[in-house]
């Protein structure tokens, strides 16, 4: 398992906007999926074993953060490969008790242009569409013992939905690379 660094766009960047499906053909855009106190848009697919080892405390604290106004949306940026079929999109989601929407990026124009680079990779924006946080989940990897938490990306989320400065260290997500279609 090779692991690929997010890339860490620029603080205070807008927001990219899209337009996927879920599996169920429900359109979102970010300004649909977006909430009143911020938004976090996280690429996530279904195979990546970095998703996976994360995904059920994902579900936990997103059920918690949208209650508190937050709102999110989980992109899946590699629509090529079997295992990333719809079907098993909304399979997954279900057993992850993801209540926020999962979507496909088929055309992968949404990574393309987040600068995403691997799933997980997270990109956290306050209400005014603005970049506060890019990177990481928690200290949490398949194999190194440490417990799944979501301790960084949690403080950052508790600060934007406080209004506050986000005082958190930001630190690359680690993951799986997305698959590019156009890449060898």
């Amino acid at each position: 398992m090779v692991a690929t660094p997010s890339s860490m766009v620029p603080l205070g960047s807008t927001a990219p906007d899209f337009s996927l499906a879920e599996p169920d053909g429900t359109t979102w855009t970010f300004d649909r999926a977006a909430g009143p106190r911020g938004t976090l848009v996280a690429f996530v697919c279904n195979h990546c074993p970095y998703v996976k080892l994360i995904a059920p405390r994902l579900g936990a604290l997103a059920a918690q953060w949208r209650r508190q106004g937050l709102g999110m949306i989980g992109i899946n940026p590699n629509p090529d490969r079997a295992d990333e079929a719809p079907e098993h999109m909304a399979e997954n989601a279900r057993a992850w008790r993801w209540s926020f929407p999962y979507v496909t990026d088929t055309e992968q124009a949404a990574a393309r242009d987040f600068h995403a680079a691997c799933t997980p990779d997270f990109f956290l924006y306050d209400g005014a569409k603005k970049l506060v946080y890019r990177g990481r989940f928690d200290a949490a990897r398949p194999g190194n013992g440490v417990p799944v938490t979501g301790d960084e990306l949690g403080d950052a989320v508790d600060s934007v939905l406080a209004g506050q400065e986000i005082e958190v260290g930001q630190l690359p997500s680690i993951g799986c690379s997305i698959k590019w279609k156009d890449r060898p």
